[in-house]
């Protein structure tokens, strides 16, 4: 049932946001078994997002206690934040690829969107056994840019880098960095991350764009 803020899952997986359509779908919507993300011993079902992403949801629910503010208060957030933003730095690792520098930002998922909208990993599935990593390096530029121009940048260029079909990443930073885990806030020192195979099962409507056979 989508009932929080963003509803960020919900929506990636066509999952209605109407609640009365939503428990109507609970009733006919096909069944299936789906993977959940695991970041050391804390679960995720969406994403873990790092370092400023990670900054800005947690901020957000702390001044998210009325809810009138709801959305833009991402973007309100995600402004002020912007303006005083730091580098993360650590190393980045997989089975094949590393990661040796700074950053603002990387995101680990399950699903594809975050933020309130944002379809940070285009290409994630939630019933493949992977995570997609998404990494933007070096530049203030890309934190200030609007989502859609963040999106039109080359996955493996200047600015981004794009790891599809992960299996087992993991994060040593420098010091301890703040980790947003579905809206949950953590620090951790290191942290492995891991997509745990048809942990559960979902309801999903027809079609559902983040399943493999219809991705």
């Amino acid at each position: 049932m989508p009932l929080g803020t963003a509803n960020d899952f919900a929506v990636g997986c066509g999952i209605p946001p109407d609640p009365e359509k939503a428990l109507a779908l609970c009733l006919k919507g096909q069944v299936l078994p789906i993977d959940i993300g695991k970041a050391n011993e804390h679960w995720f079902l969406n994403v873990a997002s790092v370092g400023f992403g990670a900054e800005v949801d947690s901020d957000h629910s702390r001044l998210n206690s009325n809810a009138c503010l709801a959305l833009p208060a991402y973007t309100v957030m995600g402004a002020i934040l912007a303006m005083n933003f730091h580098h993360y730095h650590g190393r980045l690792t997989s089975p094949d690829r590393e990661i040796t520098g700074s950053g603002p930002i990387a995101i680990v998922g399950n699903g594809r969107q975050t933020g309130g909208g944002g379809r940070s990993l285009r290409c994630a599935r939630i019933d493949d056994g992977c995570s997609d990593v998404l990494v933007v390096v070096r530049s203030r530029r890309c934190v200030t840019h609007r989502r859609a121009r963040v999106q039109e940048l080359s996955p493996d260029g200047e600015y981004i880098s794009y790891w599809a079909n992960t299996v087992g990443p993991s994060s040593t930073p420098k010091k301890s960095i703040p980790v947003n885990l579905d809206g949950e806030p953590v620090r951790f020192s290191s942290v492995r991350y891991e997509a745990v195979p048809r942990a559960i099962r979902l309801i999903v409507p027809p079609n559902c764009p983040l399943l493999s056979a219809t991705s």
